[in-house]
């Protein structure tokens, strides 16, 4: 039954998410990138069902405004709060909220912290191959350094993961151009 939760999880995402689209010149689907988050967690962590769920949802709450509830409805109240962990508050300025990523990461649980992980992999791998066209070059490394940042408190909970996260920023920094913005 594992299985079919996962897919559940999947085509409940990809219709939540059916109209966004990636912020990179590329404009892939959204949900490529919950699949992928997904697929890190799960070889990260594997048997780790709820994990794997909340990965596909992570974005839910932040990104369609999906009530908590629905989500525990739906998916129990792990999986909710794993996907409440993972979220920010968007009330918040942006500064102030990736400001809160980086205190926050080293105190989450393990398996908010393998999905942050799972996530900002995920995020640079997309920045190396399709950077969004209207972010500068100095842009594309602030974000690599505030990513690291973030990644430096996640890390420690899955060896392969933490190797996953520094192979993504090798190749992300490589994808940037040396001139300045």
């Amino acid at each position: 039954m594992n299985e079919l939760i996962i897919l559940k999880a999947a085509r409940v995402a990809a219709d939540w998410h059916a109209d966004q689209r990636r912020k990179g010149v590329r404009q892939e689907p959204y949900v490529n990138h919950l699949i992928e988050v997904a697929e890190l967690v799960a070889e990260a962590d594997p048997g780790n069902t709820d994990l794997v769920v909340a990965a596909l949802l992570h974005d839910a709450i932040e990104d369609q405004q999906i009530p908590v509830k629905t989500l525990a409805k739906l998916f129990g109240e792990r999986v909710a709060g794993l996907v409440m962990e993972a979220t920010d508050d968007k009330s918040l300025p942006k500064p102030e909220r990736k400001r809160l990523q980086v205190e926050h990461a080293p105190k989450k649980s393990r398996d908010a912290r393998l999905l942050k992980l799972a996530d900002k992999t995920s995020n640079l791998r997309a920045l190396a191959k399709s950077p969004p066209a209207h972010w500068p070059v100095e842009r594309r490394r602030e974000y690599v350094d505030w990513a690291s940042r973030v990644a430096a408190g996640l890390v420690g909970v899955s060896e392969w993961l933490d190797g996953m996260f520094e192979e993504a920023k090798a190749r992300a920094l490589e994808s940037i151009p040396a001139e300045a913005a």
